[in-house]
């Protein structure tokens, strides 16, 4: 399916060189060209353990733990709503304990990081075309990341297809959603429970359609899934391994200020075994099935299947003040396949401007998560089970809480520096590693 995209991004892109295209005004850009540098450096305390396994989180202080992601953003207009847009992108380093140990991961920008040493890929290549509806109004778009600068009908249908990541269209949020400049912790910055297809470094390919309207908006999409759990290697087999997503988000103003809400049904076909599969599978040694829920093997048989349903909302309470919330929960009987093991979730935050103290680009953040996990998750990882996230060779279990600050400071035009601090309840959803574990950030950011 890949191929058949890069094929389709080839066709339009020499279409547009061989015919010359006119773009939609002569006020507009034919381009647009970014970049960002985001590194971050962390360590975290000791901490009273029982036991250690495989994928443990460090009981001992851990400290350097730095990763590094760098981006450059082309988009080439084609005609008239149509656009190509290539992200080629350098991403390296490793995150607290090669990022297991914690269902809600320390940072964000590590959750799809195989490898120590910084690998050059491309991140997104897709086409995406817009259609007016009906007689509407326009407004302006901004030249922004992966956004041409522009008129844009307010009623439109939009089609994107190609590689990108899921996190590009669904489950946004203003105040919770980037990495590289919020929140770190996946939980926060995501909907944990949303266990999005996506390869080990976060993207997929497929189709996305968006109807978009000044009161609400609706996607849907249709994409590759992992053949192997968190893996690079991807497929789409009809009726085997695919999965879709719908969202639906309705904008609304309360007291003057704006404020949203959306709701996000999810369905996943791929290889992924089941838990009780799993227990089975400790009782008898069968170590090929183990592997595969551990993300080190191929598994030969389809049939799991997860479906999930999330709730996102978001409340501008004053000019400079914003309250966030996310709501998860998905069946938990087959093993996480990409994103993180969190088959319940809850969160939410506040967003404060600088604008008080005269620092009107800072933002100071502070949010609270609690994780849960299904009944034979718990029992998969209570018989000495592993997934590729957590796993202590034993469970008593308890809900991973974690609460994340954060202060971004805006130093120069283009340059963001960020101190952030996490305190972790129950690691892993363990009681017998109960913590808490105190984790310390600096964060540098650099936006063109």
């Amino acid at each position: 399916m890949t191929r058949g995209f890069a094929c389709l991004v080839l066709l339009l892109l020499t279409s547009q060189l061989i015919f010359a295209q006119s773009p939609d005004s002569s006020n507009q850009s034919n381009w647009s060209y970014h970049f960002q540098l985001t590194v971050v450096n962390q360590s975290h305390s000791g901490f009273k353990a029982a036991y250690s396994g495989m994928n443990s989180l460090a009981d001992t202080v851990e400290t350097g733990a730095t990763s590094i992601t760098t981006t450059l953003f082309f988009g080439r207009r084609l005609w008239r709503g149509g656009a190509l847009y290539f992200n080629p992108e350098l991403s390296g380093g490793q995150g607290l304990s090669y990022s297991v140990g914690v269902a809600g991961a320390l940072n964000g920008e590590t959750y799809r990081i195989g490898y120590p040493a910084p690998v050059i890929a491309v991140a997104r290549g897709y086409f995406q075309q817009w259609f007016p509806l009906g007689h509407p109004s326009y407004e302006q778009a901004d030249d922004e990341i992966n956004q041409l600068d522009g008129n844009l009908p307010t009623r439109r249908l939009v089609i994107t297809a190609g590689k990108f990541s899921m996190s590009d269209f669904f489950d946004g949020n203003s105040y919770s959603h980037d990495p590289r400049t919020q929140f770190l912790n996946w939980g926060i910055m995501s909907n944990g429970a949303w266990d999005y297809p996506a390869n080990t470094k976060g993207y997929t390919a497929g189709l996305v359609v968006e109807l978009i309207q000044p009161k609400w908006e609706a996607r849907v999409s249709s994409v590759e899934v992992p053949v192997i759990a968190n893996h690079s290697d991807m497929e789409y087999r009809f009726g085997k391994a695919h999965s879709e997503t719908a969202e639906v988000t309705r904008k609304f103003m309360a007291r003057n200020h704006q404020g949203s809400i959306s709701l996000l049904v999810s369905y996943t076909a791929s290889r992924a075994p089941s838990y009780q599969q799993g227990l089975a599978a400790l009782k008898t040694g069968d170590s090929a099935l183990l592997l595969v829920i551990q993300g080190n093997a191929r598994g030969n048989a389809f049939g799991g299947n997860k479906t999930g349903v999330c709730l996102n909302m978001e409340q501008e309470l004053t000019r400079d003040l914003g309250f966030f919330a996310r709501l998860g929960w998905n069946d938990g009987k087959h093993v996480t396949w990409a994103f993180t093991e969190i088959d319940q979730t809850v969160s939410a935050g506040l967003s404060l401007k600088g604008t008080t103290w005269k620092r009107d680009f800072d933002v100071f953040g502070i949010a609270g998560l609690l994780n849960a996990i299904s009944a034979d998750h718990r029992a998969y990882l209570k018989a000495g089970g592993y997934g590729f996230i957590i796993g202590d060779g034993n469970l008593n279990y308890g809900h991973e809480a974690i609460l994340e600050t954060y202060y971004s400071a805006r130093l120069t035009k283009s340059f963001w520096a960020s101190f952030d601090y996490q305190f972790v309840h129950n690691p892993g959803y363990n009681k017998d590693r109960g913590g808490p574990v105190h984790v310390f950030a600096v964060r540098g950011h650099i936006e063109l």
